[in-house]
């Protein structure tokens, strides 16, 4: 499951960090090359901390996507032996489905959507809101 699962998920990532890579300036490359930074130097305090709304953008799609997971798990392997990669899509399908619980199904569905609505806003509040404010600036007031 990891194999596949990190397969059909790379290339998205790739993408998104390539295009976080052609937002970072390379006068900040060129400025830590003359103050004598190496080549490590330069990728801890200029390429990762420019990268930041590219990873945690990156970490929120994960996030949402593991909760929504359902296609890959089903076809490879249904659930697993004793439910050992069933996921909360694939229990929402299994009970509405093949046992006919459809209020089990529909309370779950609702909790599923519940959970990930909460961590969406948790992670969006906490998180990924240093992306969309600007840093506030305080003034002293000075008394004369």
């Amino acid at each position: 499951m990891i194999a596949v699962l990190t397969w059909k998920y790379l290339g998205m990532a790739i993408i998104l960090f390539l295009a976080g890579l052609q937002g970072v300036p390379e006068e900040l490359y060129e400025a830590a090359q003359l103050d004598g930074a190496s080549w490590w130097q330069i990728q801890r305090r200029v390429t990762i901390p420019m990268l930041g709304p590219t990873l945690r953008t990156w970490a929120f799609l994960s996030m949402i996507g593991s909760l929504q997971l359902f296609d890959m798990v089903w076809v490879l392997t249904g659930g697993g032996p004793a439910n050992a990669t069933s996921t909360m899509a694939t229990f929402l399908v299994q009970q509405g489905t093949q046992r006919s619980n459809y209020g089990i199904a529909s309370a779950a569905s609702v909790i599923l959507f519940i959970v990930a609505l909460v961590m969406a806003l948790l992670y969006q509040r906490f998180i990924m809101n240093r992306d969309n404010t600007a840093t506030v600036v305080r003034r002293k007031k000075v008394s004369r």
